[in-house]
């Protein structure tokens, strides 16, 4: 068992990026919703850098690199990661709505469960400990992913980004999480890939685990100073 299990009564994870690597589904509807709308397509190792804060910043920095590609105005990477370009409103929408279309047609179907996940889930519930999932994904999308993915029965709280007003890297998820099972937070771990889920876990009083594989915006994630670090999640267990 992991050091920051020790007296922990529960364990929330992310999604994209800790237990799935959901971006081939996710390039896809990028790149298709861009096409719908005339726009050059960005392929997946650009987008696997943009996942991470929901589905409509997902789309934002899609038409950010778009503004930006080619034109020796602006570092694209630098753009996305701090401030955006002006993106037109209705513009974002629509390339919003055409996103979660196609997205929506079938989200998991090139998605698959890192390696380790499933002997974590499975350890961690052998030891009578309630797993929540706190995600920045649509909540419309997450019954699906986890049923396909054979996930569907080992959280007894699912969180999505659209769940509550604020999403990660606020606490507030995490916060509503620890409340909902009468929980103090320090005894609730947060385990994510991203400097979103350790800032979530560390502004709400949780202890923090990371791994390092999923998606960041091309930074180590142990920059963002969790409490630990795993290759995989089997070494919870």
């Amino acid at each position: 068992m992991h050091r920051l299990l020790e007296g922990a009564a529960l364990v929330a994870f992310d999604l994209d990026g800790t237990l799935i690597d959901s971006v081939p589904d996710l390039a896809l509807a990028v790149d298709a919703a861009l096409a719908e709308l005339g726009l050059p397509t960005a392929g997946e190792a650009r987008v696997r850098d943009w996942v991470g804060n929901g589905s409509l910043k997902l789309m934002e920095r899609a038409l950010c690199h778009v503004a930006y590609a080619g034109t020796g105005e602006a570092d694209p990477a630098t753009a996305l990661r701090g401030g955006s370009p002006a993106i037109d409103s209705d513009l974002l929408e629509r390339a919003h709505q055409a996103f979660l279309a196609h997205y929506g047609r079938d989200p998991g179907a090139h998605t698959r469960l890192y390696p380790g996940v499933r002997k974590a889930l499975d350890g961690l519930r052998a030891r009578g400990l309630p797993l929540a999932l706190v995600t920045n994904k649509p909540h419309a999308f997450i019954a699906p992913l986890l049923e396909g993915l054979g996930l569907a029965e080992d959280f007894a709280l699912c969180l999505g980004g659209d769940s509550l007003p604020e999403k990660k890297p606020h606490p507030a998820p995490l916060l509503h999480v620890a409340a909902h099972f009468g929980l103090a937070p320090e005894r609730c771990l947060m385990v994510g890939d991203s400097r979103h889920d350790i800032a979530a876990g560390r502004a709400a009083g949780f202890r923090t685990l990371a791994v390092p594989y999923g998606y960041n915006h091309g930074e180590p994630v142990r920059e963002s100073g969790p409490d630990a670090v795993v290759e995989s999640l089997a070494e919870l267990v």
